[in-house]
């Protein structure tokens, strides 16, 4: 569990596909509101596709860190954000908010459940990969509808970010962000309140 990082640093190795199959597979097993099942797993291989988003990713990281200043604008410039290039699996993650699968048990009431449905997709193929010593990092710093129109997405889907998935270039048991200096991570007990 401590060794889960966001990598953004892949070598370039291809992974088996029989990995990758398998990785899915595990993914669809996470729990879901109703048993919907909503996420869809949109897989990129095209490489002009490929280069598009990371060339769109590239220039959102830009416009993002214009609230930075001084020693904060610095450290943000040096971060490196996604690994769209070097990861050999690159996936788009989306929720179908219009499935009917499920009858709409739990999502009636709170409809947001079927994406965190989908969120326990994407960490339970995180660890899975994990545990096959592949990493996986999100890109979350996209703007959903230029994504949507370069993957000609269904209106009703809704995109939760970009998964790069590749052999990590080192493996590391301090998050990135930590090492860097970014952040820290918090003491769990500053999490919990109670009433």
């Amino acid at each position: 569990m401590r060794l889960r990082r966001d990598v953004r640093h892949f070598l370039t190795d291809p992974l088996d596909e029989s990995e990758v199959e398998r990785l899915l597979a595990l993914a669809h097993s996470a729990p879901s509101v109703g048993l919907s099942q909503p996420w869809r797993f949109v897989r990129i291989e095209t490489p002009a596709l490929r280069e598009d988003l990371a060339a769109h990713v590239d220039a959102q990281v830009i416009e993002a860190g214009s609230i930075y200043r001084g020693e904060e604008d610095r450290l943000y410039r040096s971060l490196k954000l996604h690994g769209l290039r070097e990861a050999p699996v690159l996936f788009a993650v989306y929720c179908d908010e219009g499935t009917e699968t499920g009858h709409r048990l739990g999502a009636i009431t709170m409809p947001e459940a079927r994406r965190y449905s989908c969120v326990m997709a994407i960490h339970t193929l995180w660890l899975a990969a994990r545990t096959r010593g592949i990493g996986m990092g999100w890109v979350s710093i996209l703007d959903r509808p230029t994504v949507d129109a370069l993957l000609a997405i269904p209106e009703n889907w809704r995109c939760l970010g970009l998964l790069c998935l590749g052999y990590p270039v080192s493996e590391e048991a301090t998050p990135e962000l930590e090492r860097r200096g970014w952040e820290h991570r918090t003491d769990w007990h500053s999490t919990i309140v109670t009433r």
